[in-house]
């Protein structure tokens, strides 16, 4: 229903305005004299009519819209009283209520624009500002030399109040101009599709006002001309704007920035500067008001803030493309200037050799993770400020991102390339000293040579991340591509995949290895260590799978899967009667969340097992990166009654200092301690010397890796609590170390 009305309207509306402008353009005669008044009134009603038609269906919060309606309502009925008063011909003072409606118009629709740019308009830059100024007054200073007559037309016996009706018409007729260009100069606006029909519209109308002031003044209007269409056709224009905008749904923040052209905004002001500078020219030759040659003069004042600051964004660019190609933690090129040079270089006709180096730390995310984001930064920072010093000028260094970096080298092949790897994985095996830290890293790198493996850089940049990974998980530092990478990289990512149905699934199984007490030889606890039941390659050892479980970020969920299988067992072995507590290993990567105490808690809590029931293996790796996170983490579970044993012990190049600041329970000599002891007077010495600090300390030591009797016979000898190796038992499944138990 409403639409078909409102077809009705729009149908009605220009068929009468065209019947207008025909009739206007016959010869006058006193017969049709109220025909055409009676038609021009319609066609002032029919565009208020449009308006609020156009108000009911966006209704009242639409403030710019039922401002607009208002407008043309009190324009229409000014012109009804006119046209009333004119067809009983009855005198018309001036000014009259006529003036009323028509003065009242002006307000409303500069009230309307208003809305309309809060609504439509966010917040701008001032250079969008100046534009919208300049082109508001270029336009006004323009109409201003249009309403001199008007302004300075003598109107000798006028009263004070018609001397001023009369020149309130050109004034708001300026403003009005200057409002609807200043629009039109805006950048960004989503006016820009309908404004046509509001700029044309305007134009019309104040058009019509300005000539029709310029004949009044004169004395040479006459009644039913052509010039009586324009204010008809204007509000016709104006209408149409109005129903446009309340027919469109508004949109999304995401498309709420339509962009107008930047050739048209930048046409609206340089034709404002153009108007102004012309203005100022001819006040040179002919009499200008004082009102049009200021508007002139402060557009041409606008005018050169906007060439100013342009002038400035100018001198910007060349620093603004700096910082797109620049890396802001680094200071060095970033990808994208990677891409860009490294491509330039590569279409270098000279067709010299090039190789590319991906590189990538090794165990950084424990880093960043243990010490912080702060610490990891500064570590980035002084890795490529080392490895910068250790490259040619002509070489390209840029961070891809992460702890990524990539190298392409200048006129080399592959004895050059491996030279200058070397090079680098011996320079960042350096220490690196940082707030009293000594962080040890190392790098893996991939080569791809150009153009043997590409011949451009995305070939060559996906063939070097392929061949870095191969040095990762080889272990040998630096990997050259080759053909069988690419099955290699494939079953890696297939692998990666598999372990994440491993983990969602129930292909995790836990092995566990008895630790014998060799005062008594009792077995009081047990070492949980996993594996993976492959469904196609059988049973899978940690080193076939850890490092990518750790590269992949699965770590943290291997380590829930494996709490949880190991209390499950720890549970159903004290359903037996067996009170065997079982030590589960975490990784420093697992050890980060502030939230696992609570997580092991509430597993314990679960199935009812007491917390002296787990232990807890960790290395000293973990806590030497970060004594502090350490000590927090591992007192809350220590307090929550977990035990807590230092794997590898010895291994590392660590103070022995936590053991006094940190809760330890337990200690577990390395195997590489154990093999020699036999033959090793020294080894034995630090072995007994281990043992009797431990003790010392209130802790338990245990020996893991025993293989021979005689080894075992001497750790009985030296002390030591209890011991874990092949001679005893080696790592089996939970239902053959039951039968192993009961068999003893």
């Amino acid at each position: 229903m409403h639409a078909t009305i409102r077809v009705g309207l729009m149908w009605a509306m220009g068929l009468l305005l065209v019947a207008y402008v025909v009739g206007l353009m016959l010869p006058a005669h006193d017969a049709g004299v109220g025909a055409y008044r009676g038609l021009g009134l319609l066609t002032m009603l029919l565009p208020a009519a449009v308006c609020w038609l156009a108000v009911s269906h966006a209704g009242f919060r639409r403030r710019e819209i039922l401002l607009a309606a208002a407008a043309l309502t009190s324009y229409a009925a000014g012109d009804s009283y006119y046209y009333l008063m004119v067809g009983t011909h009855q005198a018309l003072a001036f000014p009259s209520l006529a003036d009323v409606g028509y003065l009242a118009f002006y307000p409303l629709m500069l009230a309307a624009l208003t809305v309309t740019l809060r609504r439509n308009v966010r917040g701008r830059a001032s250079s969008v500002w100046l534009d919208s100024a300049l082109g508001a007054l270029g336009a006004a200073s323009l109409v201003a030399v249009m309403i001199n007559p008007v302004l300075s037309s003598s109107r000798a016996g006028q009263s004070l109040l018609a001397s001023a009706v009369a020149v309130a018409y050109p004034l708001l007729d300026l403003l009005l101009v200057a409002a609807v260009i200043g629009i039109a100069a805006l950048r960004n606006t989503r006016l820009s599709r309908r404004l046509v029909l509001l700029a044309g519209g305007v134009a019309v109308f104040t058009g019509a006002d300005t000539i029709y002031a310029t004949q009044q003044a004169r004395g040479t209007y006459m009644v039913g001309r052509p010039l009586d269409a324009g204010w008809s056709i204007g509000l016709a224009l104006i209408a149409l704007w109005v129903d446009g905008i309340a027919r469109r749904e508004r949109p999304s923040p995401a498309t709420r920035a339509t962009r107008t052209s930047s050739t048209t905004t930048l046409a609206v002001s340089g034709l404002a500067t153009a108007a102004g500078l012309g203005v100022l020219i001819a006040g040179t030759q002919v009499h200008m008001s004082n009102l049009a040659v200021s508007l002139a003069g402060l557009a041409l004042v606008a005018g050169a803030v906007r060439t100013h600051l342009a002038f400035r964004r100018l001198t910007w660019l060349p620093d603004l493309r700096r910082q797109a190609s620049t890396d802001h933690l680094t200071g060095l090129p970033n990808r994208r200037a990677l891409y860009a040079e490294g491509r330039a270089r590569l279409t270098d006709p000279q067709g010299q050799r090039r190789a590319l180096l991906v590189l990538d730390l090794d165990k950084f995310k424990e880093v960043n993770d243990t010490l912080g984001h702060h610490i990891g930064d500064k570590l980035l920072a002084r890795v490529g400020a080392r490895l910068r010093g250790h490259l040619r000028t002509d070489d390209l260094l840029a961070r891809l991102g992460g702890d990524e970096f990539a190298v392409l080298l200048a006129d080399a092949g592959y004895d050059e390339a491996t030279d200058v790897a070397v090079k680098l994985r011996a320079a960042l095996a350096e220490p690196f000293i940082m707030d009293s830290l000594t962080l040890h890293t190392g790098v893996s790198l991939g080569i791809a040579l150009f153009p043997d493996d590409g011949p451009d850089l995305n070939s060559l940049m996906r063939k070097a991340d392929i061949a870095m990974y191969k040095a990762k998980a080889s272990g040998v530092g630096h990997h050259f591509y080759n053909g069988s990478d690419e099955a290699n990289e494939a079953a890696r990512a297939q692998t990666v995949q598999e372990l994440r149905t491993a983990l969602a699934g129930d292909q995790l199984v836990l092995h566990y290895q008895p630790k014998i007490d060799l005062r008594s030889g009792d077995v009081r606890s047990v070492e949980a260590l996993v594996r993976w039941n492959h469904p196609t390659s059988g049973l899978l050892y940690p080193a076939a799978f850890l490092s990518l479980v750790e590269e992949s970020g699965m770590m943290p969920a291997l380590t829930r899967a494996v709490l949880a299988l190991a209390l499950d067992q720890a549970t159903a072995w004290a359903a037996q009667g067996r009170q065997l507590t079982v030590a589960v290993n975490l990784s420093a990567s697992s050890l980060v969340d502030a939230n696992l105490p609570e997580q092991v808690s509430a597993m314990l809590s679960d199935r009812g097992v007491p917390p002296s029931a787990l232990q807890l293996e960790i290395t000293e790796e973990f806590l030497m990166a970060d004594r502090d996170r350490a000590g927090a983490i591992l007192t809350r579970l220590r307090h929550a009654g977990v035990q807590i044993s230092i794997d590898d012990f010895g291994t590392g190049y660590s103070s022995l200092s936590y053991l006094r600041d940190l809760p330890v329970d337990e200690l577990k000599l390395d195997r590489s301690f154990i093999f020699p002891m036999a033959e090793n007077v020294r080894a034995a010495a630090l072995i007994a010397s281990t043992i009797g600090l431990a003790h010392i300390l209130g802790l338990r030591i245990v020996a893991e890796g025993v293989e021979t009797p005689g080894s075992y016979a001497e750790l009985k000898r030296l002390g030591c609590d209890e011991a874990q190796g092949y001679l005893m038992s080696r790592p089996v499944p939970a239902v053959d170390l039951d039968r192993w138990l009961s068999t003893r």
